[in-house]
């Protein structure tokens, strides 16, 4: 068919069709591209405010010359115009809702529709020994207080025994339809841009990250913040699930590479005018939830911790008192990870996802994370406390600190009580932090 005619036919697409059709071929690809075309879509999506006032000869002159220099542009350059100013828009509208801040937890306000707004998603790559790629769209999305928790599950996961490694990728669209929600899953078939947030190795499937079982399933904690389900007769996939903390998300999904995540800029320390003193000021947010139902959902603030308690490189921030039974709190509800695939549904007692959100003495995010703990019976001996019940405990680390809960189970009431609770955090990510040398 001659290019005339398919120039033609081209005219009469959108911009999304038109960069689909691109990838059909070379000679599609550079009909696809015309300026002729580019120019009429991005004046239609970019085009000034209607005015009453007379438009004068300057602009007149202004519109013309940038018409008959159409062909002067190299080819593609209003296509790249426009794909650039629409991300630009995207961009600063986000930004603009992500200002505001929640006071208690150091978060956007509006992060929910930030999410709309941009058509963020995720999805997983699962990566086979060959190297042969399978994309999996998310099935379940849930907003929770500081977190997201995106779920995957189906009947088609490839054989286990042949994949390698699993990356996880925040996907925007290149153009967003402002006056169109986007549909549950994203419309796949729209162009999108793929930023790698985690990659994980499927070898670390082992005894050392089982988190627990029920009749069906086992399930493995992989860092960061994935939990992969596992089915017991098959050892087959049976879900997947990211856990991801609400803290720079939005960069972290949308700013990275295909193949390199989103490096945060440095950071300028802050100046720590009574270093003597230790960490002074400290709030910690903390939810303790699973399936939509949060067993502790608090804020604790004041906290603070003395140059003295430094001790194998973490200096300790005590947020409930073993000594002090006010401070003990309950957790409410029966404690378990809830599950679901297309065809079974279940729970895995004593686990669930561990939200940590700790803000300095200026409100600023200091430790974030979302991740999958596990509660386990307590071997360590207590000699300062005194409780009727069995002991467990959770205990969460990373590269930026530890967690440490000790809990006991109160028979009577079948309820368990946060007894203690400590954040150790790393001396190398506080002196990072403040400039200081502890």
């Amino acid at each position: 068919m001659p290019s005339e005619i398919l120039l033609k036919i081209f005219s009469y697409l959108d911009a999304v069709n038109l960069l689909c059709i691109g990838c059909v071929n070379r000679r599609f690809y550079h009909l696809a591209s015309d300026n002729f075309i580019w120019v009429r879509i991005y004046s239609t999506a970019f085009s000034p405010k209607r005015s009453n006032w007379k438009v004068n000869s300057v602009e007149k002159t202004a519109v013309s010359v940038n018409l008959l220099s159409l062909e002067d542009k190299e080819a593609g350059y209003w296509k790249k115009e426009y794909i650039a100013k629409q991300i630009a828009s995207v961009k600063a509208t986000v930004a603009q809702l992500l200002q505001p801040v929640n006071p208690y937890t150091g978060l956007p306000v509006k992060i929910k529709e930030a999410l709309r707004v941009s058509g963020l998603g995720w999805v997983i790559i699962l990566r086979d020994k060959s190297g042969k790629e399978y994309l999996t769209e998310r099935v379940h999305l849930s907003v929770n207080d500081t977190s997201v928790s995106v779920v995957w599950y189906g009947k088609n996961w490839p054989c286990l025994a042949t994949l390698s490694t699993l990356d996880l990728c925040g996907v925007t669209p290149v153009f967003m339809d402002r006056y169109k929600s986007p549909t549950k899953n994203g419309d796949v078939r729209r162009p999108r841009w793929r930023s790698l947030i985690a990659k994980y190795s499927l070898s670390d499937l082992s005894e050392s990250t089982l988190m627990g079982c029920d009749g069906l399933i086992r399930v493995f904690g992989l860092s960061p913040g994935l939990l992969v389900g596992l089915w017991k007769r098959e050892e087959e996939l049976a879900f997947v699930m990211a856990n991801l903390h609400l803290h720079q998300l939005m960069e972290r999904s949308i700013l990275g590479s295909a193949t390199i995540p989103y490096d945060l800029p440095p950071h300028s320390p802050f100046l720590d005018d009574a270093p003597e003193y230790g960490l002074h000021g400290y709030q910690l947010h903390v939810d303790l939830h699973s399936g939509g139902i949060s067993y502790l959902c608090g804020t604790f603030r004041n906290l603070f911790s003395k140059k003295g308690y430094i001790e194998n490189g973490y200096m300790k921030l005590v947020v409930i008192n073993f000594n002090n039974n006010t401070q003990h709190v309950p957790l409410i509800g029966k404690v378990g990870l809830s599950w679901r695939t297309n065809i079974f549904e279940g729970r895995i007692e004593s686990c669930s996802i561990m939200d940590v959100t700790l803000l300095d003495d200026s409100g600023k995010p200091f430790w974030c994370f979302s991740s999958p703990v596990c509660m386990r019976l307590s071997t360590s001996p207590c000699d300062t406390c005194d409780f009727l019940g069995q002991r467990y405990c959770i205990d969460y680390v990373d590269s930026e600190g530890r967690v440490h809960v000790d809990l006991v189970w109160i028979e009577e009431t079948e309820e368990y009580f946060v007894v203690n609770l400590a954040l150790y955090l790393s001396v190398v990510k506080i002196n990072h932090w403040f400039g200081t040398e502890y």
